[in-house]
Order: C-alpha cells, then sequence, then structure tokens
C-alpha cells in the first residue's frame, strides 16, 4: 500500500522535518553521549553500578557509539548503521538496566517496567528507520 500523494508531497518538500524528527529521537543519545564525555567520572560510575567492566573502556564505547550514531542518523551518513547499532545498544541496554522482574513489587518496579517498554519502543524506532534507509534505491527513492 503506497502513501497518499499528499504525505508524499509533504515529505519531498518538507526535509527539515524529517531531519528534526530524526534529530527528536537521537536526542536522549547526544545528551547521554555529551554528559557522559563531560563527565566520564560518572561515566565509568553508571558502568560499575550496572555491574559492567572494564568500564572505563566500555565508558568511552559507550560515548563514541551514542554520539557518533547518532550523528549517522541525523546526518543521513550510513544512517541504517547508525539505526541499527542504536537500536541494538537500546535492547541491550534495556535488558541490563531496567530488569523490573527482579524487583518488588511497588512504584520503582511500576516505572521501571514503564521505562523497560519505551526502550523496546525505541529500540523498533531505529530498526524501522534502519530498514527504512536500506529500502531507499540509490538514487534517494523507495
Amino acid at each position: 500500500m503506497r502513501a497518499p500523494a499528499i504525505a508524499t508531497t509533504a515529505a519531498r518538500h518538507t526535509p527539515w522535518m524529517h531531519r528534526l524528527c530524526l534529530l527528536l529521537l537521537c536526542a536522549a543519545y547526544l545528551q547521554g553521549g555529551f554528559n557522559k564525555l563531560t563527565d566520564f567520572g560518572s561515566a565509568i560510575a553508571e558502568m560499575q553500578h550496572f555491574g559492567l567492566a572494564p568500564a572505563g573502556p566500555l565508558a568511552a564505547l559507550v560515548i563514541a557509539l551514542e554520539l557518533g550514531a547518532s550523528v549517522a542518523v541525523v546526518s543521513g551518513w550510513y544512517r541504517w548503521l547508525g539505526a541499527g547499532f542504536l537500536g541494538v545498544f537500546t535492547l541491550m541496554a534495556t535488558f541490563v538496566a531496567n530488569r523490573y522482574w527482579d524487583m518488588a513489587a511497588g512504584h520503582e518496579r511500576f516505572m521501571t517496567a514503564n521505562s523497560f517498554y519505551e526502550h523496546l519502543g525505541l529500540t523498533g524506532a531505529f530498526l524501522l528507520v534502519a530498514w527504512l534507509d536500506l529500502q531507499k534505491g540509490e538514487d534517494g527513492t523507495r
């Protein structure tokens, strides 16, 4: 099923809206990467909090991934690869940081479960961006 002509026309004439949507999708990763970069000690402490080692190299890898993949998604340069990396990273991080099933019933478990499923949605959004980008032809059309 094809998109209505009005939607296709609007998408072609508003590339800034497409870029804005991608920027919003990557906002948490840009903010997180920048915060970790400017406070590397806290980035290491975050890795240690989740039991990840070696904390320093992993923190550096996460910073590079969050910032580099976000730039790829927003700029369009290897968008599919950046979105794929962020999708897989988000899924893995969700299972490390939002293990609500290990928590006692209550408000904290409720909030952590919400975060878990919100992050599954982000994972789906990034994988959809990657898939759609791979569907494009060399001339930029589907």
